[in-house]
């Protein structure tokens, strides 16, 4: 049988199921990775399966979102991801260390393995050839206690590419244009695989910045082939025997092959407020640009950053602009500084941030009220930036930097002369900002500190047989994890205080929610197309359960979101039939009767008190996540599994 790339990685890992499109499958996991923001709901779940040490090759705690210490709380939670991690067997990477994604690409990443992350752009790491899924921070801590990691067999779709990109035109126009062809929830339920020739044209690097926006299209991962390329990378980080080949059978089958010419590509941009929001950046007009943030995990690598700087050289930016630099990682941070490049962005009047995602997560750098913000990063959702009324626009790095001089949205290719960028046959390698866990053995004795700002995991409820649910909000079509749970400086820093947390649920949305639901007790949320796109925070299911949210019903769910409402307990159900969503408001009230007999059967009905009509409910389970539902959550049920 001849076999897609992801097809072979997955049948060398698979535990459990068969490769049948659509059927559960299980996968062991070779390597993790946990960022600050959702690391401490990971490790306090790692702690509560009880486990004495992590089972995986590696896994590694990042420190790279939480970074602006405006009070104890991140402190505290960094202490806390630093002493679990010494204990259990995790490699903890210290603040300043560099974005996960970026210091995974460079140092840890490796063809033909399988990862996942507590971050949804954990696909980044696709860009190597690497099966690299984003998770809900409870599945994390189940792979890294040696569980499988369960997901639908995705269906494969294939990116032909051909041609070669024309100058001024990148890798993130690549990515642009694709979610203009597929739309933010065009790749869900597959995987998407990237190859033809112009593949031999895209460095590691650029491949990333491609996979890393593939979150954006809903996709489980996308991927690129290993091959002599990724060789070179890898020797340039001083790790070549971490090298396999990978490529797709010649006879390999595809759900769907979409045809991309590179030499036909424009300069790009994603207008407000959503990544496929897409137009050619000549066709949006005299825009007047107030801020450029140039980083993250999308955009940070040494040769975005080397070829931003090429073209600030000599020149200074627009009075009217702030300019922000976000090196990836401390080796790129260090070989700006060595070449000089760093000593020309500090002259163009760029301000340098950490190496950190910083304001991607809104974590500093707000732009002014109504203002425009030209960014590289991933996503540009309402709010996101710290400024409700701020206006992101995402971009390459190159059309960051146009607009930075002009003040403008600006073609880049209005510049002049490409500037030509070498990347140096080797890379600076310092891996002093990763620090090893204990030997076993010592780390027995060791405690785990933690500060008063962590509190205990929430509890999931048993699926009851019967419940009277209000639905306590009603929401749209493409409700994003910011929306439920909202990032920032403001926010960010309670993610291991899920009760302060609560505070803040749905504000974005309506501020009144989260009394509302603590008043009703039990209720349940009612939401449109791909409830739940976005990050993988399941701060955006445990909250809400907090709140007493006990089902949520949708048009249809993005797949990380679901997987995470399950872990925490909480019942997903979509329309039978999609008018119905018109039937419910906010207020009605649906009453469940023989859950647990029906929901087996993978469909339920609910009349809405006070009515005569009945709603038809689908809920399509796999025998695993009904288990899951029955125990009260991921966390019950793995430790009644280990009895």
């Amino acid at each position: 049988m001849s076999l897609t790339i992801a097809q072979k990685i997955i049948s060398s890992h698979l535990l459990s199921g068969d490769m049948t499109p659509g059927s559960e499958i299980g996968l062991r996991i070779d390597q993790t990775l946990t960022q600050d923001a959702t690391g401490t709901m990971a490790y306090l779940a790692l702690e509560n399966i009880g486990i004495p040490r992590v089972k995986t090759e590696k896994s590694i705690a990042y420190i790279d979102h939480n970074t602006l210490q405006c009070g104890f709380e991140n402190a505290d939670d960094h202490r806390y991801i630093q002493s679990v991690a010494r204990k259990y067997g995790v490699f903890y990477s210290r603040p300043g260390n560099g974005i996960c994604h970026q210091v995974h690409l460079e140092r840890f990443g490796k063809p033909g393995k399988t990862l996942i992350g507590s971050d949804s752009h954990t696909p980044t790491a696709g860009g190597l050839g690497m099966l690299a899924m984003g998770a809900g921070g409870m599945d994390v801590a189940v792979a890294m206690g040696g569980g499988a990691y369960y997901i639908t067999m995705p269906k494969m779709y294939k990116v032909n590419l051909t041609g070669k990109l024309s100058p001024w035109v990148t890798a993130k126009d690549v990515s642009l244009e694709i979610l203009r062809i597929l739309s933010v929830k065009g790749g869900v339920g597959a995987i998407i695989e990237w190859g033809g020739e112009g593949v031999k044209t895209l460095s590691v690097p650029e491949r990333a910045t491609i996979t890393n926006m593939g979150a954006e299209l809903g996709a489980t991962t996308s991927i690129f082939p290993s091959d002599e390329i990724t060789r070179d990378f890898l020797r340039a980080q001083g790790r070549e025997e971490d090298f396999t080949p990978l490529e797709s059978d010649p006879g390999a089958e595809y759900d769907r092959i979409i045809n991309i010419d590179l030499s036909a590509l424009e300069p790009l941009v994603a207008c407000p407020h959503s990544p496929d929001n897409v137009a050619p950046v000549k066709e949006k007009g005299d825009i007047a640009v107030s801020q450029v943030c140039i980083g993250s995990c999308t955009n940070s690598s040494l040769r975005d950053m080397l070829r931003v700087a090429a073209i600030l050289k000599g020149k200074r930016i627009a009075d009217s602009v702030s300019l922000s630099i976000s090196p990836g990682t401390r080796q790129v941070l260090s070989m700006l500084s060595s070449c000089g490049a760093l000593s020309d962005l500090i002259a163009a009047g760029a301000r340098i941030l950490e190496c950190a995602c910083g304001p991607c997560i809104g974590m500093g750098f707000s732009p002014v009220s109504g203002g425009v913000s030209v960014r590289t990063f991933n996503r540009n959702f309402e709010g996101r930036s710290g400024t409700k009324d701020g206006q992101v626009y995402l971009a390459s790095p190159e059309t960051a930097a146009a607009a930075a001089l002009t003040g403008r949205l600006t073609d880049p290719r209005t510049l002049g002369a490409y500037p030509d960028v070498t990347l140096p046959e080797s890379f600076l390698v310092d891996d002093g900002g990763v620090i090893a866990p204990a030997p076993a053995e010592e780390a027995k004795d060791l405690a785990v500190e933690r500060g008063p700002n962590i509190k205990p995991f929430p509890k999931g409820e048993p699926l009851p047989d019967n419940m009277t649910l209000p639905v306590s909000l009603k929401v749209g079509d493409n409700i994003t994890t910011d929306h439920i749970m909202p990032a920032g400086a403001k926010v960010l820093p309670f993610r291991s205080n899920i009760p302060k947390m609560s505070e803040f649920c749905f504000g974005v949305c309506d501020e009144a929610f989260p009394q509302r639901a603590q008043e009703m007790g039990r209720s349940c949320i009612v939401g449109g197309a791909n409830y739940g796109q976005g990050s993988s925070r399941e701060h955006a299911a445990l909250v809400p359960l907090y709140l007493g949210v006990r089902a949520v019903i949708a048009q249809s769910f993005a797949r990380i979101h679901a997987a995470n409402l399950i872990n925490a307990g909480i019942l997903p159900l979509t329309f039978e039939r999609p008018e119905d969503y018109e039937k419910l408001a906010q207020g009605s009230t649906l009453i469940f009767t023989g859950l647990h007999a029906g929901v087996p059967t993978g469909r339920i009905t609910a009349p809405i008190e006070g009515t005569d009509e009945i709603i038809s409910f689908l809920c399509q389970l796999t025998e695993r996540q009904i288990s899951i539902l029955r125990c009260g959550g991921l966390l019950n049920y793995t430790r009644e599994a280990g009895k």
